[in-house]
């Protein structure tokens, strides 16, 4: 049985071609086309295709409203397709915030060197997201209130009451009550995800208090031209400070480093006076631009054991073979569960060889990380 899949674009070319590559394997079947996004909510409701792509620019209603119409009345697993731009990383991070559950560049020749592997990415992505049979990651909108924008203003007395809420949260999570406090002196928590991370990481970060006591680096596959904006948006929704990481920033509490796309993140320095440094990658023996192994790699160097290491959801292993060297060291690992995952690869990496500890639902690390570190 195949996945059945409604491809959305006002471009007669885009959709040929994407219908074309996709039943190019037996596994997916293009059941019909959308020109707009009206249409594209019609057909959803009535076809229940198991995968959606959809354009963002287009007529009559725009892929970004025609998201938010579909995620309301026929829950759907969709890929947006996005021009590597500011303004379109702005409209595809708008998207997965509407609900979408991944994206990929509409060149082609930006998603792979050649037709025929960027053919295979386009499917193998497609596939991913069927089996999760339109199941979508918690949606963050909740968190997109005034409060929320204007937390960064609020006093100490109202962070600290959002910290003793946080953490008088912990007893709402059934595993949260096996998780031991350790004497370990964190110094680090580092965060790894590539495709669903960017509404994961949403989720997790506006949980953190403004008085967060550890820095924190965050390595999320994505576009150069995308991690900016992504790190600008974080940084007006969250009461920590978010920024995309420069070379020479030194790591502070309460701050959160996004690695720049394109490119490795590097820490150096000791674990008391720890910086960043960012490093060009023309190499095509790494995957990954910016890799979590990398990162993991050089934060085990300086910080040791004092890392609280997590690997959210995303395709692949990137972030196992890191997280291996930080867990030698005598860090701790967890791992994001399966049912949260937009796709349960890196977590599942980590998990099946050992090194995690902890499988958590993405709702559940907030409050679990507060415990862990005891802070509150």
């Amino acid at each position: 049985m195949s996945f059945k899949v409604l491809v959305v674009d006002d471009s007669s070319f885009f959709r040929r071609r994407v219908t074309d590559i996709l039943n190019n394997d037996p596994e997916l079947e293009v059941i019909d086309v959308a020109i707009n996004g009206l249409e594209a909510v019609k057909k959803a409701i009535a076809l229940k295709p198991d995968v959606i792509t959809m354009d963002i620019e287009m007529p009559l209603l725009n892929g970004i409203d025609a998201v938010k119409q579909i995620m309301a009345q026929a829950p759907t697993a969709i890929i947006m397709f996005s021009s590597l731009t500011h303004s379109g990383a702005k409209a595809t991070l708008e998207a997965l915030d509407a609900g979408a559950l991944d994206f990929l560049p509409k060149k082609f020749n930006e998603i792979a060197k050649t037709t025929e592997d960027a053919g295979s990415l386009l499917r193998q992505r497609v596939k991913q997201l069927a089996r999760k049979k339109g199941a979508a990651l918690p949606r963050i909108s909740t968190f997109r209130s005034r409060a929320a924008v204007d937390a960064k203003a609020n006093s100490d007395n109202t962070t600290s009451a959002r910290t003793s809420k946080a953490t008088a949260d912990i007893g709402k999570y059934p595993n949260e009550s096996v998780n031991k406090k350790t004497d370990k002196s964190y110094k680090l928590l580092a965060i790894g995800t590539s495709t669903g991370g960017p509404v994961a990481l949403q989720q997790l970060l506006v949980q953190l208090p403004k008085d967060f006591p550890l820095p924190i680096i965050l390595i999320q596959h994505m576009p150069a031209t995308f991690t900016s904006a992504f790190a600008s948006r974080l940084n007006t929704l969250c009461k920590i400070s978010i920024k995309e990481a420069s070379s020479g920033d030194i790591l502070k509490p309460g701050h959160a480093y996004l690695a720049p796309g394109g490119k490795q993140m590097i820490i150096d320095g000791t674990e008391n006076a720890a910086k960043l440094r960012i490093l060009e990658d023309n190499s095509e023996r790494i995957a990954f631009k910016p890799s979590v192994d990398i990162s993991f790699a050089s934060a085990a160097k300086v910080f040791g054991g004092n890392v609280l290491g997590v690997i959210l959801t995303g395709m692949g292993a990137d972030g196992r073979d890191g997280s291996r060297l930080l867990k030698n060291k005598g860090a701790t690992i967890w791992s994001q569960d399966e049912e949260s995952c937009v796709v349960y690869g890196m977590p599942q990496a980590v998990t099946v060889a050992g090194i995690s500890e902890r499988s958590l639902a993405i709702d559940s690390f907030p409050s679990a990380i507060l415990k862990e570190i005891q802070h509150g």
